[in-house]
């Protein structure tokens, strides 16, 4: 509908008595009763689909509302809306792609990983006074080596492979759930963040990683997040922590422990005790399942032992304290009720999720007062859901490109290729992103064609998706 001279001079009006009545009472306090509320459909929104921003409560008696891409400036603003004339006037950061609804909702089309950011709507009174403001930040994922879907805000786990080093071994600290827009990464060598601890930081931006005090030489750190230790001595036994940081900002920590297997090793004292240890059984658990956190060499004269879910050993998470005189447990405030403690130390944990993957406290105190302290991981994942395969284009010319993408429900899963029911043999004419989640194949040859499948798996649990069959036409 064409729209007259007089309707976008009112719009324009209307543009000025927003900006005006901001620039009055932007530092006012906003009415109590004004309890606008903004929603997306679909929840998580990923590159090109469209996304609904759904308001709920708008005020009665308003001559208009104003969508605006963030939460203090009114110059970047997308389009206003005029109750009284019923039309809308795009501004400044209009794409294009926006439409506004009476109701107050703003429908993105086609959405982008630059559309990412806050937006706010501002109501506006018929009487020029500003009603409310309400600000809500959309998040786009990207399609491109990003295949997950998430459901939400998983924090970054940390996984041993091998799950058991030996003196003179390497392991490979692999991360999972790397947050996405990360801007750095920091490994340290201990449960807290110290400089003096830091073995290396990664830099997304420069792509480059920076040696800390505690870099030994055998540490690489990789894009992923992932650390690999080489030529591993007795010495590297204990915590390693991440720390990331994404542009938000939103900073987590993440912590392991490893313990090197000094069985074969000459490093220790054969006229020494056996030192406190404990096993995972199993070391990988799925949900619903039960790990049974089994101690070994539980000092003979021991008078209490406790329990603490995480690396630091405060009553707050204190798990349960056992007392041999007494033979009595106490449960602390860490416990969910799911525990069951043995006099022989060990800690049954049943009904598991993936909540109680991490690191436990064990700490003994025997007749002379001499504390003993054991650590152990515990991994707990779901169960893994079938993926599904999307791809550009199922007939192809030989010499065309083409690209697979596997999306799945799961976090924290690997990805494989199978081609015809086997595992699919990479050429150097094949590439798959750093997840894995997505193979291009350039240059088409005819024995590319056939029935293509991914498999998501973790250490307890793979799901294969259904076949998506790729046709290889000849010139």
């Amino acid at each position: 509908m064409e729209v007259s001279s007089e309707l976008l001079s009112n719009g324009c009006t209307f543009w000025q008595r927003v900006l005006f009545t901001a620039s009055l009472l932007s530092c006012c306090f906003l009415p109590t009763t004004a309890r606008v509320t903004v929603e997306f459909l679909p929840p998580q929104v990923v590159e090109g689909e469209n996304v609904l921003l759904r308001v709920d409560n708008l005020p009665e008696n308003l001559l208009g509302f104003v969508w605006y891409k963030g939460v203090t400036s009114m110059k970047l603003g997308i389009a206003l809306y005029s109750l009284q004339y019923n039309v809308s006037v795009t501004g400044l950061k209009h794409s294009g792609r926006e439409t506004l609804h009476r109701n107050g909702s703003l429908w993105i089309q086609n959405v982008t990983s630059e559309d990412t950011g806050y937006y706010t709507l501002r109501t506006v009174s018929q009487r020029g006074e500003l009603v409310s403001d309400t600000s809500i930040f959309l998040q786009v994922y990207s399609s491109l080596f990003i295949c997950e879907r998430p459901t939400t805000l998983v924090p970054p786990t940390i996984e041993l492979v091998p799950a058991s080093v030996a003196e003179g071994g390497s392991v490979l600290f692999l991360v999972h759930n790397l947050p996405e827009y990360l801007i750095s990464l920091t490994w340290y060598k201990g449960a807290v963040v110290f400089n003096k601890l830091e073995i290396a930081r990664y830099r997304t931006a420069k792509n480059s990683s920076v040696l800390g005090p505690a870099h030994s030489g055998r540490e690489t750190v990789f894009s992923n997040g992932s650390l690999l230790l080489q030529n591993v001595t007795w010495k590297d036994t204990g915590f390693y922590t991440l720390r990331t940081l994404n542009r938000y900002p939103r900073i987590e920590l993440a912590h392991i422990y490893l313990q090197v297997d000094t069985s074969l090793s000459s490093c220790c004292d054969p006229l020494d005790s056996p030192q406190l240890s404990i096993d995972p059984l199993p070391p990988h658990a799925a949900e619903g399942g039960s790990v049974l956190l089994q101690v070994h060499n539980l000092p003979e004269d021991v008078q209490t032992f406790s329990w603490y879910k995480g690396v630091y050993s405060t009553i707050l998470f204190q798990i349960a304290k056992y007392s041999i005189a007494t033979k009595s447990i106490i449960m602390g405030y860490a416990q969910s009720r799911r525990e069951t403690v043995y006099t022989n130390g060990s800690l049954l944990l049943q009904d598991v999720t993936e909540k109680d993957s991490g690191v436990y406290t064990l700490i003994t105190t025997d007749s002379n007062m001499r504390v003993e302290t054991a650590h152990v991981q515990v991994n707990v994942h779901k169960l893994a859901t079938q993926p599904v395969i999307k791809v550009t284009d199922s007939t192809v010319r030989v010499q065309g490109s083409v690209i697979f993408t596997c999306f799945s429900n799961n976090t924290g899963v690997s990805i494989r290729w199978l081609l015809n029911n086997q595992r699919l043999q990479l050429t150097e004419r094949m590439t798959l992103s750093p997840s894995k989640c997505q193979l291009w194949i350039r240059t088409v040859r005819k024995e590319d064609a056939g029935e293509y499948q991914c498999e998501a798996f973790n250490p307890v649990s793979s799901k294969t998706s259904l076949p998506v069959i790729l046709a290889v036409m000849i010139e």
